[in-house]
């Protein structure tokens, strides 16, 4: 068995593309309309045939409060592991993006948090 996706919820999906493709850097792998929504999910440009991330729209109603609670406690909904943290927080910083937790040590990891602009909270992490 293998990982296949990695979903994250979003508020909207077009305002999702932009920021996780335009902003983070992340291409389109499927982009298949699929009624009122598409399948959407992104690589990184560095694992093209790695683990895919779906950017799911939030619209059953557990999945809005889940996202809501989540951001409310100051928790990420997933992470993305970095090999330099520090510029990768300078480049994202200087695009604009708002960051609720700088690079901070912790243990043998160093971590940040940032906002997604869909109503979730981001992890950084470098290993």
């Amino acid at each position: 068995m293998k990982m296949y996706i990695k979903s994250v919820m979003v508020e909207d999906q077009a305002r999702a593309r932009e920021f996780y493709t335009g902003t983070l850097g992340f291409v389109i792998k499927h982009d298949i309309p699929m009624g009122e929504f598409n399948w959407l999910t992104l690589v990184s440009p560095e694992e093209p045939e790695g683990v895919e991330l779906g950017l799911e729209p939030n619209q059953h109603p557990a999945a809005r409060q889940m996202q809501v609670a989540l951001k409310a406690d100051g928790i990420p909904w997933t992470a993305f592991s970095v090999d330099d943290i520090q510029s990768e927080y300078e480049r994202l910083k200087a695009a604009g993006v708002s960051f609720t937790q700088a690079p901070v040590k912790a243990g043998e990891v160093t971590l940040a948090v940032f906002d997604d602009t869909c109503g979730n909270l981001i992890q950084m992490i470098e290993f």
